[in-house]
């Protein structure tokens, strides 16, 4: 690619952000668009759609800037959740990172690597290629690759620091969030698979047996799972119903209840809308309700089991319950409104499989990737377009045709096949057996991630200069080799990259236009209703995963290509105050991982290290410099020990909490005086929504009372 190009692409993308941004600044300020851009506030009843025109709101500013930035550390902590406050600290410690790798990249290696002389370009400034502001241009044995090896060194000792202290804060600030959180259902109780009923009794009287006779001092009460997918269908149904009734009954427009009972209201007589649902809703109670008494008898082996305190949990929860390691299985409990219920429709045996055929189906939607992975590559080589499609040979010729093609759409069409992708992982992650909605996103993030690297780093790399090797790259001594080879001829790709689907994603994440979009046609359509709004959470599964892969660009080009690390710096500035903007006005936490992601950032973070370091010990060889190849060798060594001392010192606070926090928890509760209220609303907590009384329609007749009672919707 050419710099014209590069710039191309920098132009439009740079018009798409500001045009985005500007529209954003005047149409959240119209009362119509209040559920689109403030939707957690009108979830939380803290704003209502509302007010009169004026021509201020025709105008754009920029005070959501200040609004999203005012908020302290604190202040954000405790309105939006702790996963809320780590996914931002992932853009303020790429904003560290690459402040100082950028200085380090664009004023001492980006004017060594253009003034070497190593690649023959003659033409003017605007045209010349941007491999010469790689390390390519460099010559062979140049003492010069001497500062690129210090620069190595000094940025990964510079990275390490602050992840360690990145690490080491986090980790006091999720122990600090134990400490100021309220008594809560999952901290005192665990889940149990595999439970072995004798012959003639029941689940129910197993658990009670077992948790009086070995945990007869910390344990309180549990709760068994019962089968009842069917009945969260119709339970889905009929909530669906019950919205589109009370829709019509709040509109009281007479004309438009009576339509045809046929296809897509087209054919078959005329019948009242209002009346039809009424008896449909009627009907699917009365379902509801068999089913309900049919399910009571349908346990599955599994259950939740909550004990008196904390430490009692931790205790269960962490040594082996039975001498068959395959029975009285424990995990940690989710918060109630997290668990997953279908999934206890699987065996212990059909989890083992889905897991398997989960791999397999990952594997080979990687391998099909490959298949847009290369059409993108050809895009970027305007010689092997011309030789696919011959007929174009004239229009691609053109100079702002081909710098539109090689600078602008590679990345547009990777990103648009790239969409699919999350929402594919989710559902693969919810076939293994997981228990609970954050269990699946964070199984999709690991996924999306690893697939993420790999399709969209390693695939373009390879599927470019070096895919005719990859035999020798499948043997580990020419892997630096390789890389070396192949990782700086796609520096220009992944320049454009950042600025094509990283600038305009972050812009268009403000901009919301599908949401836009889809609230414009329901208001058109009248079929929007504010009681049954419900604001959308974080995508940390697909979100996550982008960012990291952005940041592998950054270590992996910073000694090869430092060009690309000022655009990085923009995509992160632009990330941290959209996102901050977002997670107060937008989008409402579902669960609470208490910052379960930050392991991944962490292992991202020294996997891209250890990757620059393989690829420098390559380059350094290729480049002539064999003595600085060799002493590179040592900085994966140590990147990895240091990686190896940061799993022993933090990850355990991530996966339990130690028992000194958890003991002092539990006394610190021994004051308070409605312990024994929070028990009682602890015996309720982990009962199946799907098993709860329902009274939908208005029918009082005695055949149709709850079953259960306690509950109505």
């Amino acid at each position: 690619m050419i710099l014209s190009a590069l710039l191309t692409s920098v132009a439009i993308n740079l018009g798409l952000c500001f045009l985005f941004i500007t529209l954003y600044s005047i149409l959240r300020k119209q009362p119509g668009n209040i559920t689109v851009y403030s939707s957690r506030l009108v979830a939380e009843g803290k704003v209502k759609e509302g007010g009169e025109f004026n021509l201020e709101r025709l105008l754009p500013t920029a005070g959501w800037v200040r609004k999203a930035w005012e908020p302290s550390e604190e202040e954000f902590l405790s309105n939006s959740g702790l996963d809320a406050f780590i996914f931002m600290r992932i853009f303020i410690f790429s904003l560290k990172v690459f402040m100082v790798g950028g200085i380090i990249g664009m004023f001492v290696l980006l004017p060594i690597n253009y003034l070497g002389s190593q690649l023959k370009d003659e033409s003017d400034f605007q045209h010349k290629s941007l491999d010469i502001f790689t390390i390519s241009n460099v010559n062979n044995g140049s003492n010069r690759l001497w500062i690129h090896f210090c620069a190595a060194y000094v940025f990964t000792g510079v990275v390490c620091y602050l992840l360690y202290n990145e690490y080491q804060y986090i980790s006091s600030k999720r122990i600090a969030y134990f400490y100021s959180s309220k008594p809560q259902p999952h901290q005192f109780t665990i889940l149990v698979r595999g439970i072995p009923v004798p012959r003639g009794s029941t689940c129910d009287d197993a658990v009670e047996r077992f948790f009086q006779e070995y945990h007869p001092t910390t344990y309180l009460l549990h709760s068994v799972v019962r089968r009842s997918s069917k009945l969260q269908n119709l339970i889905t149904d009929a909530d669906k119903l019950y919205k589109r009734l009370t829709h019509l009954k709040s509109k009281n427009d007479a004309p438009q209840r009576h339509k045809r009972d046929g296809l897509l209201g087209l054919f078959g007589p005329k019948v009242d809308i209002l009346d039809h649902y009424e008896r449909r809703l009627g009907s699917i109670e009365d379902n509801v309700r068999m089913e309900q008494s049919s399910v009571a008898a349908k346990e599955v082996p599994a259950a939740f089991v909550s004990f008196k305190t904390r430490f009692g949990a931790a205790i269960a929860l962490h040594i082996q319950e039975g001498i068959n390691p395959t029975e009285w299985v424990t995990e940690q409990a989710p918060e109630p409104h997290d668990v997953y219920w279908p999934l206890f429709t699987v065996s212990f045996i059909r989890r083992w499989i889905s897991k398997l055929v989960v791999f397999v189906a990952c594997t080979s939607l990687t391998v099909l990737f490959l298949i847009p992975v290369a059409i993108v590559q050809g895009l970027t080589h305007l010689d092997q377009l011309e030789t696919w499609f011959p007929f174009l040979k004239g229009i691609l010729r053109l100079s702002v045709v081909s710098q539109v093609v090689t600078g602008y759409l590679p990345s547009l069409i990777l990103q648009l096949f790239l969409s699919f992708i999350p929402p594919i992982m989710v559902m693969l992650s919810s076939l293994q057996g997981y228990i609970s909605w954050s269990q699946i996103q964070k199984s999709a993030c690991t996924k999306v991630l690893l697939f993420t690297i790999w399709n969209i780093f390693f695939a373009n790399v390879l599927s470019g200069s070096a895919l005719y090797r990859v035999n020798v790259f499948l043997e580990p001594k020419e892997i630096p080799r390789v890389l070396a080879e192949a990782v700086p001829s796609q520096a220009s790709f992944f320049i454009a990259y950042v600025v094509t689907t990283g600038w305009t994603n972050i812009a268009s994440e403000l901009f919301q236009l599908t949401k836009l979009i889809s609230n414009f046609i329901s208001r058109i359509f009248g079929s929007n209703s504010d009681d049954n709004f419900e604001a959308p959470s974080v995508p940390y599964h697909s979100e996550i995963p982008r960012i990291r892969l952005f940041a592998l660009l950054g270590v992996t080009y910073f000694i090869l290509a430092p060009l690309i690390l000022p655009f990085l710096l923009v995509y992160f500035c632009l990330g941290y105050i959209i996102y901050r903007n977002q997670l107060l006005k937008v989008y409402l936490p579902k669960y609470e991982t208490e910052g379960g992601y930050w392991p991944t950032v962490h292992n991202s973070t020294i996997f891209s290290l250890v990757l620059m370091h393989v690829i420098a010990i390559g380059i350094f060889g290729l480049k002539k410099l064999p003595l600085a190849s060799g002493l590179t060798i040592p900085l994966p060594v140590l990147t990895l020990l240091f990686n190896e001392y940061c799993q022993k010192r933090f990850f355990p606070l991530f996966k339990d909490y130690p028992a000194e926090c958890l003991i002092k928890k539990d006394r610190a509760d021994q004051n308070e005086h409605n312990m024994p209220e929070f028990y009682d609303k602890l015996a309720n907590s982990y009962n199946d929504p799907a098993l709860m009384p329902i009274k939908y329609s208005e029918r009082s007749d005695s055949h149709t009372s709850p079953l259960l009672h306690g509950f109505e919707a």
